[in-house]
């Protein structure tokens, strides 16, 4: 399932607490597809606290709890990390990371807890659901075997990755534009790992924001920025970034474009992604100003003129998800709209 629905499922089930109708909720993947992030991203929409507990790093007894003696009878202390009213607030998420991780004698301390949401004593607030996420057997990390009784407690999903998700994500997260454009250009470079070569640094969603943050520190160091980009996303996809955002230095002027004046298209494939996201980019910026609709209105003007129909599209598209349905009513909307329903209408 794709991040977006993945989200949309999160967020129905944490409202569900409130009704009694929640399930927990497992989320499989490999590494680098962004499981604990849309978690995050939940607990963050709502304002709520998230507790993230690292199963794999835990002994039984951290669950658990320890015992004393109260009179006759031994009781147990419930660990402080698990959510509580006074300390957490009424509302929240238990993040149960690693699961798969978490050797099965911890696992097993956790059935009561994720079926029942109780343990001993202790009882998880009715306004807090409960998430996990670990990777698959095949992915090469530590993973156990997820006992049938404790599969059996989850809902199950498996997040696959989606380029515009992705993009979607990266815009709303000003992401360099130049990755952005340089994934539209490589789709197939989003996620490229090969558990049978076990690789140290690859390709995924993860380590493209690794690389964004390499392209803020060493833009300016020629020297080191071949080696930075191969160390975020490795040394292949390294290179192909390198190579690309070496050859932006021949795009066209970008404020030329959004002021209306006559620019050329750029024949180069790989530019005219670049230019793409680009003015994506400055549709975004432009919203919390007065000229959004001339600055929109031009980018509609230059999408029209792309000798493939189809790069417009992914351009108004890109845009659409970015800044909403202000876009529909801009008066170049309909001449572009026009201009491309066949290809529309194909898809």
């Amino acid at each position: 399932m794709r991040p977006a629905q993945i989200s949309n499922v999160l967020d129905q089930e944490f409202l569900s607490t409130e009704h009694g109708h929640h399930t927990p909720v497992m989320l499989w993947g490999p590494p680098g597809v962004g499981k604990s992030q849309i978690i995050a991203q939940i607990a963050e929409k709502h304002g709520v606290s998230i507790i993230d507990i690292r199963l794999s790093q835990m002994e039984p007894s951290d669950l658990r709890g320890i015992p004393f003696r109260s009179g006759e009878l031994v009781e147990w202390a419930a660990p402080s990390i698990l959510p509580d009213v006074k300390r957490h607030g009424k509302k929240g998420i238990l993040f149960l990371d690693e699961i798969t991780s978490a050797p099965p004698s911890v696992s097993a301390a956790a059935y009561q807890l994720i079926l029942d949401r109780k343990l001993g004593e202790y009882q998880v607030p009715e306004g807090w659901a409960i998430f996990a996420a670990g990777n698959r057997q095949g992915d090469r990390g530590v993973t156990y075997t997820m006992p049938s009784p404790l599969a059996n407690r989850f809902s199950h999903f498996e997040i696959e990755t989606h380029l515009d998700d992705w993009v979607g994500w990266a815009y709303k997260n000003d992401i360099d534009e130049r990755i952005i454009a340089f994934l539209r250009f490589r789709p197939e470079l989003l996620f490229d790992f090969d558990p049978a070569h076990n690789p140290v640094a690859f390709p995924s969603p993860r380590s493209w924001e690794f690389a964004h943050r390499a392209l803020k520190k060493f833009d300016n160091n020629p020297a080191l920025l071949l080696g930075t980009l191969q160390a975020c996303v490795g040394p292949a996809a390294g290179i192909e970034l390198h190579a690309f955002v070496s050859s932006l230095d021949k795009m066209p002027d970008l404020d030329a474009i959004i002021q209306g004046e006559e620019s050329v298209i750029p024949s180069e494939i790989d530019l005219q992604y670049a230019v793409a996201a680009a003015l994506v980019g400055k549709a975004i910026r432009a919203q919390s100003e007065d000229n959004f609709e001339t600055v929109v209105g031009n980018i509609l003007e230059y999408a029209s003129r792309f000798p493939q129909k189809e790069m417009g599209v992914m351009l108004v598209s890109d845009m659409h998800r970015a800044t909403g349905e202000a876009l529909f009513s801009i008066p170049q909307f309909a001449d572009w709209a026009n201009l491309i329903a066949d290809v529309m209408l194909y898809e």
